[in-house]
């Protein structure tokens, strides 16, 4: 589920350049939100509602067609994509079968299609078996949100054995994690539980875990956030949910560490309009094709191939 607008305040939106500077990059957006919409609480979809304004209907109706998506992703050039999935009861609304549903909705092209999942650390009756389903439906990647699961990406440390469960067997069986850093807009959620600090536990203890680190800890914990990735070299930065113009702001030494930085948008959450316009602007910033190729294409293929 998307976090926290694309804009900030004072921006205004940028209309989409011509996609002609990038015919040969064969792009992977590795985060955007495609789940069981009916599933979400009340006021989650009032959010949903407020940001997507008369795009409702249509994400609604995407939600319940693969053959959207695919649509969406030919007109503006994507040729891969990372479906975000994972258990929120209390923040979110969705259950479990939020894993089973992107594994059903990427039936429709599984190589374009990459469907993610989740387990909830306080809520799993089983976090060993519940890592094994996702495994065997061909999960791709694990997702964990700490601000609407509400518990500490380094909760085990203080005891919650489930979750170092979780990470012990996707070390294992070479299944790549994903952790939320940064806030959260939605009712409900604990965005203190979005400093990527508590990542450093995580890579220590965990030392061949393969972590993608969502967002970048924006917009309060970007230091924090290269800090870790430059620390530890199982750690990989997610670009989703940062608007493309900001990230000189936020990452000035971005290319130092080009090699383990991936393309994410959060699309479609409130301020992204298409995948495409993040690509857009993202190329305007002329950080140069070295950086941009990685950035778009090899990274995400070699993490994800």
């Amino acid at each position: 589920m998307p976090h926290s607008s694309s804009r900030e305040p004072g921006d205004s939106p940028t209309n989409p350049q011509s996609a002609s500077r990038s015919p040969s990059f064969s792009i992977t957006d590795v985060h955007i939100h495609v789940q069981p919409f009916d599933q979400l609480k009340p006021a989650a979809l009032d959010v949903m509602r407020k940001g997507a304004g008369d795009r409702l209907e249509f994400l609604l109706a995407l939600m319940d067609d693969p053959h959207l998506l695919l649509g969406v992703m030919d007109e503006d050039g994507i040729d891969r994509v990372g479906m975000v999935n994972y258990p929120s009861p209390d923040v979110m609304g969705f259950s479990e079968a939020t894993n089973d549903f992107a594994a059903r909705y990427a039936e429709a092209d599984r190589r374009r299609l990459l469907h993610y999942g989740g387990v909830d650390p306080l809520t799993t009756l089983n976090a060993t078996r519940s890592v094994e389903h996702l495994l065997e439906i061909g999960t791709r990647v694990l997702k964990i949100h700490p601000c609407h699961m509400r518990v500490a990406a380094n909760a085990y440390t203080d005891g919650l054995s489930a979750l170092s469960d979780i990470y012990r067997l996707c070390e294992e069986r070479g299944l790549p994690v994903m952790i939320h850093t940064g806030t959260s807009i939605f009712p409900g959620a604990r965005s203190k539980y979005g400093n990527p600090m508590e990542i450093d536990d995580v890579a220590i203890d965990f030392p061949d875990l393969r972590i993608i680190m969502a967002h970048g800890g924006r917009p309060l914990y970007t230091k924090e956030a290269f800090f870790i990735l430059r620390r530890h070299a199982n750690v990989w930065l997610d670009l989703s949910g940062i608007p493309p113009k900001r990230l000189p702001e936020y990452f000035p030494r971005l290319s130092e560490l080009s090699r383990k930085v991936l393309w994410g948008t959060d699309w479609p959450s409130p301020g992204v309009d298409r995948m495409r316009s993040n690509v857009d602007q993202f190329l305007a910033l002329g950080m140069g094709e070295s950086l941009e190729r990685a950035v778009l294409e090899t990274n995400p293929r070699s993490i994800l191939p």
